[in-house]
């Protein structure tokens, strides 16, 4: 009888589908896809790549970018409940008052965000290309939704620029503590420490490198050090083996896990491609309006 891994593959080819994931999503699913990556890497495959389906591996927002983007193509969640608290922790309302509120303002979401966010947003961004998007901007007021953290840490980098925050967070990253992070330094006291821009502000202070997942692993697997503390989702540790298997990579002992990445299972990857069941439907005016701001940020991130 066939693994599941090779009863996969032969749905793949039937149904013409590609399966993307994302580095949080479990190990064993990463092991399977044909892609894996941040969410900026890809919202960039699913219009690249040429299948009539895709299996988005990821949580809800991820699939409504992709549809947003690829309109016809098929966009299937292996669970539909997975999802992202922060994409919803910011209204249209909220955006309206501040666009009433502030001449000359750039609202800028982060990729973490409904489709419905993003289609009254000016441009997306991911944590990797934030600081270059936002610099590129001629606006001088910005207000960056939903995520809190994220938006201090590129402020902190332009001050030329007012920016206008919103009380949204990543419930992971946010639990990681200033002091978990000294103690694994205490611990390991030669480690780089790597920490992810959706941390607190007293965390990333702490931090030889900050960045999105991809370049957490790019500084990991390029750099000369073996020891690294980690201040992200620990589904990273995957990539990070694959890439450095004689390095060391140390997390925070309360594991940042999001349970919602890790509802995505090889069974349900299966179901899905045997069922297609799970489609991304979009309102189709809102999908357009959405595109826009997604279109943007590949223009000018590059």
């Amino acid at each position: 009888m066939k693994d599941i891994a090779e009863r996969i593959e032969a749905l793949k080819k039937k149904n013409d589908a590609v399966i993307l994931a994302h580095y949080y999503v479990d190990g064993a699913v990463q092991k399977i896809a044909d892609y894996v990556g941040d969410s900026y890497y890809l919202s960039k495959v699913a219009t690249e790549t040429p299948n009539k389906v895709i299996v988005l591996c990821g949580v809800q927002f991820m699939g409504e970018s992709a549809k947003i983007l690829n309109p016809d193509k098929t966009i299937l969640l292996p669970d539909a409940t997975a999802d992202c608290p922060m994409a919803h922790m910011v209204t249209p309302g909220e955006i309206l008052a501040k666009r009433e509120e502030f001449e000359d303002l750039a609202v800028v979401c982060y990729i973490n965000s409904t489709a419905e966010i993003k289609s009254v947003s000016d441009v997306c961004v991911t944590s990797s290309n934030a600081l270059k998007i936002v610099k590129a901007l001629p606006n001088k007021n910005i207000f960056f939704v939903p995520d809190r953290n994220l938006g201090c840490y590129i402020a902190g980098q332009l001050p030329d620029k007012h920016f206008i925050f919103n009380d949204g967070f990543c419930h992971v990253h946010d639990e990681i503590t200033k002091s978990s992070i000294e103690a694994l330094r205490a611990r390991h006291p030669g480690a780089k420490v790597l920490v992810h821009p959706e941390c607190r502000q007293e965390v990333t202070a702490l931090a030889d490198y900050v960045g999105s997942t991809s370049g957490i692993i790019d500084f990991a697997t390029k750099g000369e050090a073996t020891d690294f503390i980690i201040a992200t989702e620990e589904g990273i540790r995957h990539e990070l083996m694959q890439k450095n298997p004689d390095k060391h990579f140390h997390f925070p002992d309360k594991l940042p896990v999001c349970p919602d990445m890790k509802k995505i299972t090889l069974e349900k990857v299966e179901h899905v491609l045997l069922t297609l069941e799970n489609p991304v439907h979009l309102d189709k005016e809102q999908a357009v309006k959405a595109e826009k701001s997604l279109r943007k940020m590949h223009e000018i991130a590059g």
